[in-house]
């Protein structure tokens, strides 16, 4: 018996890094996954490994999400679950970022989750779960990425108020916080053919076994597994919270 059985789940950015992972992870515990993307090749091909279902979707377009969830409630009947993974980041100081950066981080991050519950929450079963993905910035600030924290920050309003909103229908909202996790987002030299991603990732080890307690980078898998926690019974009288995983980054500065 698997932990999510019976249950439609649709995962958003999942053709690869975390979104993968956790579309992964819900196969394998029964679940029928929906890949939701715009990388259509990458996102196709992992859904035919799998077994599952494949949706193009821009989570920033309304429309988009419209299609998609008609398409998921058209062929499979109904919607249990919806992780919103999908997001960008940006590497800037805020004084020194352009009005259109600023604005396309937001619609991709604040607005495609603000879009997600919008969409899906009215055709989602009572009982259903909505795991957003916020980030560890979400709950403090980071320098050089005060757009991206801007929108996680904005990711735990929503979920507090669609908590409150959904608890009538037993629909809980919860949001995962990560840390430095080893994606494309945290190494992006993975993606660049002419980078050495593997020296790229040697001095990443290097500078978060200095800043992250348990001395390493998580692995998307790590939480790809919180993910499934708060999609499953496991965590059925939990909603509304935030959850960090990030090796202890939060906790504080050692000086020792």
């Amino acid at each position: 018996m698997g932990k999510l059985d019976g249950r439609v789940v649709i995962v958003t950015g999942a053709a690869r890094g975390q979104g993968e992972q956790e579309a992964r992870l819900f196969r394998a515990e029964g679940a029928e996954v929906v890949i939701a993307d715009v990388l259509d090749e990458q996102g196709g091909a992992l859904a035919a490994e799998l077994g599952a279902r494949y949706v193009h979707l821009d989570v920033s377009q309304e429309d988009q999400w419209r299609s998609a969830v008609s398409a998921v409630k058209n062929s499979l009947g109904r919607v249990d679950g919806l992780v919103n993974n999908a997001g960008i980041l940006r590497f800037n100081s805020l004084l020194d970022t352009p009005l259109d950066e600023f604005m396309q981080v937001v619609q991709v991050n604040q607005v495609g989750c603000f879009l997600g519950i919008k969409t899906v929450a009215p055709v989602m079963e009572d009982g259903g779960t909505i795991v957003n993905t916020a980030s560890y910035t979400a709950v403090t600030g980071m320098a050089a990425v005060g757009t991206y924290a801007a929108t996680k920050h904005a990711i735990l309003g929503l979920t507090r108020v669609a908590a409150l909103e959904l608890a009538d229908r037993r629909i809980r909202v919860n949001a995962m916080c990560p840390g430095a996790i080893d994606t494309a987002m945290s190494n992006p030299a993975q993606l660049d053919p002419a980078a050495d991603a593997e020296e790229t990732g040697r001095a990443l080890d290097e500078l978060y076994r200095k800043l992250v307690p348990l001395g390493r980078i998580g692995k998307p898998e790590e939480v790809a597994r919180l993910a499934l926690f708060l999609t499953s019974d496991d965590s059925s009288y939990i909603t509304g919270q935030p959850f960090v995983i990030d090796g202890g980054w939060l906790a504080g500065v050692s000086i020792i």
